[in-house]
């Protein structure tokens, strides 16, 4: 998966969670790889396993109970699974910064805004105190906040949600990380905010030339944002592909489903159509395919029911997990 345009790939990694009710294999197997300066999306129902990917990416994974227990994760080719604790944290919030789903949760309620991005500041990077403030302020700035050397002294409850997600974004792109994860950085933002926070995003990528590793699981967002895309479900990847071609020829049942939600211009239907069923208990997963409970095409198949699709390129740039899917059978 490595070349030269390549700056993260993520070979057969697995997590799991050590519990006293069982194992939870909540990422199983799961390969992708993210271009230079360009936007992967994971996509997904909750439960699937988006958020341990990519908290397994910046090895921050709460061990225990949690581990991960095998793969690879090469980034700029060094990977950092075989890298030192000193080592990780030198990549993490420096190479690569997350933005978390919460930003209320994530940010130091006893800490102003100011604090808290100087800290990631000074951590890596060799500045004064003086100089990181003037960072910081102009880190605010560039993320659209207004009279940002006021808004540095503030703390998180003083701020609107849009701006709290504006200063985690602010405290991620302070150190002009190569890769961003945005893990849902719009969630709870009514729809305009949403829109200035993914062009907020576009706009930052442009500047610094970073990959955005975008974990989502609004499918209007992937079609306008996302140059590639993974599909999760159920703690596998069971389609990966060019986001156009995605959703001009989805290929798994599941990937099918999620898009026959989304509302269409012009359509007929007084009803959305759905997909029965849950995700299924990681503790508890179905054997063979694991969306076969859910699945209309190959439900009543044996060999869905136990034995497991491996992801499988069908076609260039095409990687299907689904004994049905168009070319799988060929393979």
């Amino acid at each position: 998966m490595n070349d030269n345009q390549t700056l993260l790939s993520v070979e057969n990694v697995s997590t799991h969670f050590f519990t006293e009710d069982g194992v939870a294999r909540a990422v199983q197997d799961v390969s992708f790889s993210i271009k230079k300066a360009k936007t992967f999306a994971l996509v997904g129902e909750s439960g699937c396993g988006k958020s341990v990917t990519a908290l397994s990416i910046m090895r921050l994974i709460p061990t225990p109970p949690g581990q991960i227990v095998g793969g690879n994760i090469v980034f700029e080719g060094r990977n950092l699974l075989t890298l030192s604790e000193k080592q990780i944290r030198q990549v993490r919030g420096n190479r690569i910064a997350m933005i978390f789903q919460e930003p209320m949760t994530s940010l130091n309620p006893v800490y102003t805004v100011g604090n808290q991005i100087v800290e990631a500041i000074r951590l890596h990077q060799k500045k004064s105190i003086r100089d990181a403030w003037k960072d910081a302020a102009e880190t605010l700035r560039k993320v659209g906040i207004a009279d940002p050397e006021q808004r540095v002294s503030e703390y998180p409850h003083q701020m609107s949600g849009g701006m709290r997600q504006r200063v985690m974004i602010a405290m991620a792109v302070s150190c002009e990380p190569r890769l961003l994860i945005a893990d849902e950085p719009t969630t709870a933002l009514d729809v305009t905010i949403q829109a200035q926070i993914l062009d907020l995003l576009d706009e930052l990528q442009k500047q610094n030339g970073m990959s955005i590793l975008l974990i989502t699981h609004d499918l209007g967002v992937v079609a306008e944002r996302a140059d590639d895309v993974a599909v999760m479900y159920a703690s596998r990847i069971v389609e990966v592909a060019d986001s156009q071609k995605l959703f001009a020829e989805p290929l798994h049942p599941y990937t099918q489903g999620l898009l026959k939600s989304l509302p269409r211009l012009g359509l007929s239907a007084k009803r959305l159509q759905t997909i029965s069923g849950t995700v299924p208990d990681p503790l508890h997963f179905p054997g063979g395919c694991k969306f076969h409970p859910r699945c209309c095409v190959g439900c009543s198949d044996k060999r869905c029911q136990t034995v497991e699709p491996r992801l499988m390129e069908v076609r260039s740039g095409r990687h299907v997990a689904c004994w049905y899917a168009k070319g799988y059978e060929e393979k």
